[in-house]
């Protein structure tokens, strides 16, 4: 069974120290793919989703001693994305990457599809779950039997009906809601381990 990351708090507790090792890529593993996937939804290339995820890296480690020594810091997560947000800026604002105008109807539905403000943060969160639940899955994956993780896999996230997943899987519909049961306790167990 693999490791689980250490809580939240104590992970970040554990950020200021550059030599351990084992901190940061727990770190990295939960928030790199979240500030690379935010990235690449407001516009950045793939070669520039991962610079900014590196930019935000660095910012982190050069930073979080000193969020952690303020009294009236508020969450972890909200500082993160402030960081992020900047960054993201000023990548989107640098000359190279500013599209050219051209005045047609489809500059319009770009910037239709930036989201507002006040979007940025809740698509952050968003994303956060996300990651936490992709992490989580890994995690759960690993320790339960092949058909029981299909049976939670087909019925729960890709909503197959009970009855063609237990047809498919050749097993009772009773089995499909107990496997998916199983697994679904399991991931709340590890997130809140977690978090």
């Amino acid at each position: 069974m693999p490791s689980l990351p250490e809580t939240r708090a104590s992970l970040i507790l554990r950020l200021p120290d550059a030599a351990d090792a084992r901190a940061w890529d727990d770190f990295v593993v939960i928030y790199a793919p979240l500030v690379y996937r935010l990235a690449r939804r407001h516009g950045l290339q793939p070669a520039d989703s991962d610079d900014l995820v590196q930019e935000v890296l660095a910012a982190v480690a050069r930073s979080v001693d000193l969020w952690l020594a303020k009294r009236d810091r508020g969450p972890f997560r909200a500082w993160l994305l402030r960081i992020a947000k900047n960054h993201a800026m000023n990548a989107l604002t640098r000359h190279k990457h500013r599209p050219v105008g051209t005045g047609d109807s489809g500059m319009n539905q770009r910037l239709a599809q930036h989201p507002q403000n006040g979007d940025v943060e809740s698509e952050f969160d968003i994303e956060y779950r996300r990651e936490l639940f992709r992490w989580a899955a890994e995690q759960v994956r690993e320790e339960v039997a092949e058909r029981t993780w299909q049976a939670f896999w087909l019925s729960s996230i890709e909503q197959q009906s009970i009855a063609m997943v237990a047809e498919r899987l050749s097993m009772s519909v009773g089995s499909i809601y107990i496997a998916r049961s199983r697994v679904m306790a399991r991931l709340r167990e590890v997130v809140k381990g977690c978090e």
